[in-house]
């Protein structure tokens, strides 16, 4: 297994927004290789962390770093939708911050076998729960041409969706395709020469796509966020790292949602609605990395930090 240490992404932010108590109960949602979550357990005293990731790998990398703190942290080996049942089993009802660092980590990206990057040949994967029933190959060799084009136009943001799309189509019917680089030659063939040349790499965002649908990503997303704040404590902090756009945006949607005291069509002459705020956003545009970690950390560039505390 490679190395999963890296410095995980605004860490001095990150700490200074869950305004760490020593005796607080505190939850990683996407434990990774344990970054984020030791710095947390250094300044926790009678307090405890619970570590949530569903990669097998990283379980076993951040176990092992995290071994020093074994009375202080539990680590469950979940997608973070099921963090609720992690707090029954240990009758927890609150916790007083959560920390979501949403997206691929730095080690799923560098393991080329699974399929995550368009830099390394291999298999169509893309899983972060390796024990999943779907992955990228089924869902280009299986979904049609239209569902396909939905997909990378929706999850990519990708202007050549339908030229992509269609390619793919044309090319399985020759055999499946079952290589990131196969999948790279045909994405490279339907986007034109001169769109080609600014951008960034043509695969970029058709392999984001094909991940965020293989993981459901923005659903679990969209159905996890607003529960984690009724399970934080008053003044509890949620904390979100987004990495993308359409990431991003829901955070930002939702966190106005529970800022709200009111969500009556402005023609109401009066609430019937009955809405509560729950929340006090902490900063209305998000944290982006220094100048100086974007130096050294080339996934910080993407980053974007929201934190909201309940009320």
């Amino acid at each position: 297994m490679k190395n999963f240490h890296h410095k995980p992404v605004l860490l001095d932010e990150v700490l200074e927004g869950l305004n760490i108590k020593s005796d607080g109960i505190y939850m990683d949602f996407t434990l990774g290789g344990g970054g984020h979550s030791l710095e947390i357990l250094k300044k926790l005293d009678k307090g405890k962390l619970i570590g949530l990731d569903q990669d097998e790998n990283a379980i076993e990398a951040a176990s092992k770093r995290l071994s020093e703190f074994k009375d202080k942290v539990i680590i469950e080996n979940t997608n973070f939708i099921n963090f609720e049942e992690v707090l029954k089993k240990y009758n927890i009802e609150n916790v007083d911050g959560i920390l979501m660092d949403l997206g691929v980590s730095s080690h799923q990206f560098d393991s080329g076998e699974r399929g995550f990057s368009y830099r390394f040949d291999a298999s169509l994967d893309m899983r972060m729960d390796r024990d999943s029933k779907l992955n990228a190959r089924t869902i280009v060799n299986e979904y049609s041409e239209n569902k396909l084009a939905d997909i990378i136009y929706k999850y990519g943001e990708e202007k050549w969706a339908n030229r992509i799309a269609k390619f793919i189509v044309n090319a399985r019917k020759n055999g499946p395709i079952n290589t990131t680089f196969e999948l790279n030659e045909i994405i490279k063939a339907a986007i034109p020469k001169s769109a080609r040349r600014v951008g960034g790499h043509p695969s970029k965002q058709t392999f984001q796509a094909l991940r965020i649908e293989v993981n459901d990503e923005l659903n679990v997303l969209e159905k996890t966020l607003e529960r984690c704040v009724k399970r934080l404590k008053p003044k509890g902090r949620l904390l979100v790292i987004s990495f993308h756009s359409l990431e991003d945006r829901i955070v930002k949607r939702t966190f106005r949602y529970l800022n709200s005291d009111c969500i009556c069509p402005p023609t109401s002459p009066i609430c019937i609605c009955d809405k509560k705020r729950e929340v006090r956003i902490i900063n209305r545009k998000p944290i982006v990395s220094s100048e100086e970690e974007l130096k050294y950390n080339k996934r910080s560039h993407s980053a974007k930090l929201r934190i909201c505390e309940k009320i």
